[in-house]
């Protein structure tokens, strides 16, 4: 069903400040402090629908502040502030262990996310794990990933990482040039990457995954095929690629307001796609298969993204710490984002709840449509069993128009997306929002 406009030039359009990157539905900005009740009902409700358990941890602390940056991040935490906060996540993951949803149930995966995870000593992290396992067991967890700033990775640390029984080694490379990645902020330079990865590789982790941004600061058509080749040379189990967006709570964001200026000084959106592709073409080349808009894997029968998967498909998250977000039994709800109002509501022995929507059947539906087209695949069957719903029926006029205009096809079995499609599926997915969910921001 390929048609002429699959291969149309798109119109150029800038780089403007706020957030293209869907990461649940409904958006952020319909959950509210109203409904936190909402998150007491949801652990009291039994495990009788089948949704498998994940269990994210976010460690906020990080050598610096990357311009770019929109997570809740700190740099001036000292040791015993460090030790405050992570006890209070073992606090919090006590409590919730102990609810009717969550009690006797093992993780399928674990994510430890930030921020910079790898900003903790080895035995910060052993520490914290052993008493995480210690409440809620993870020795039957088929994924852990780990995020790792290569900057803060020697051999004993990676060594560390890999004993508390890290399957994933994310590391957050972004790019390859020392120029690049100081304009942009980064902590590290470029040889501390090289080190970091040898160090990785002789550990033997199950998966390394790669880490780019496509269209920073300063970034050039050299230097992007620069990128591409290091990349190869390295031959990681898996890239993940993003294209740079300036969320409103970033340090480019408000010199851009200070400026008056609207468009970012970044690639615009046309380049950041073509950069995407030319890395997934030389990435296919090289015998990887493209997984998602945003991933490339090396073995797709052997490296997976359990944790994407699995939230994409409706798994409970149970969130911890500062600004971390869940979802539990159709509830979703995000943590304050202060580390001293979270510190304090543990010590109190309050939840840190900051704000929470729950979800009808219809939103938990469209939540995973939208999830599922990143992936560039989506089974018409499997949205007919677990929701009674025919998506070609549902959504006949949008995949009919997406279509014609070359970034899809389906059939009764299937919708696919064409690369066209799935370089800019961020964008493309706002057409099945519901109407009242409709916003130009989505955080």
């Amino acid at each position: 069903m390929s048609t002429s406009a699959e291969t149309a030039e798109p119109k150029k359009k800038p780089t403007e400040a706020g957030n293209y990157f869907i990461s649940n539905y409904p958006p952020f900005s319909f959950w509210s402090p109203e409904n936190n009740k909402e998150v007491d009902e949801a652990f009291l409700k039994l495990h009788d629908d089948g949704a498998s358990l994940g269990v994210y941890h976010h460690i906020p602390f990080c050598r610096k502040r990357c311009h770019f940056c929109y997570f809740r991040v700190y740099t001036d935490k000292n040791a015993s502030e460090i030790k405050a906060y992570l006890d209070s996540t073992i606090q919090e993951l006590e409590h919730f262990a102990k609810q009717p949803r969550i009690a006797g149930r093992k993780p399928k995966f674990v994510y430890f996310g930030g921020g910079t995870p790898s900003y903790l000593s080895g035995a910060q992290l052993t520490e914290l794990t052993d008493q995480m396992k210690e409440i809620l067991p993870w020795d039957e967890a088929e994924e852990v990933a780990f995020e790792g700033e290569p900057g803060t990775l020697n051999p004993r640390k990676v060594k560390a990482i890999k004993d508390i029984g890290v399957t994933r080694l994310s590391l957050g490379i972004e790019n390859f040039d020392d120029r690049i990645l100081e304009i942009n902020g980064r902590a590290h330079k470029a040889p501390e990457v090289y080190k970091a990865y040898e160090a990785a590789q002789s550990e033997g982790f199950d998966q390394i995954n790669i880490d780019l941004i496509a269209g920073m600061l300063d970034e050039t058509e050299e230097n992007w095929q620069r990128n591409i080749e290091e990349t190869l040379k390295l031959r990681p189990d898996s890239v993940t690629i993003y294209q740079m967006e300036i969320p409103y709570n970033t340090t480019i964001y408000k010199e851009m307001k200070e400026s008056g200026t609207l468009i970012a000084p970044v690639a615009d959106w046309q380049v950041k796609r073509r950069w995407v592709k030319e890395a997934f073409e030389a990435l296919e080349s090289a015998g990887y298969t493209i997984s998602s808009g945003y991933t490339a894997l090396l073995n797709p029968e052997k490296t997976k993204f359990v944790y994407r998967d699995e939230l994409w498909t409706g798994a409970d998250l149970l969130g911890l710490g500062v600004a971390s977000i869940s979802h539990i039994a159709g509830v979703h709800y995000q943590n304050v984002n202060e580390i001293s109002q979270y510190t304090d509501a543990i010590d109190k022995g309050e939840l840190p709840v900051h704000r929470a929507l729950k979800t009808s059947s219809d939103e938990r539906m469209i939540r995973e449509f939208l999830l599922q087209m990143k992936l560039g695949l989506v089974s018409i069957e499997y949205f007919r069993q677990k929701f009674g719903v025919d998506l070609l029926s549902r959504y006949e006029a949008e995949l009919k128009e997406l279509s014609e205009e070359g970034f899809l096809e389906y059939d009764s079995e299937r919708i696919s997306l064409h690369r066209r499609g799935l370089l800019c599926v961020d964008n493309l997915l706002f057409k099945f929002f519901l109407p009242e969910h409709v916003t130009s921001r989505i955080v």
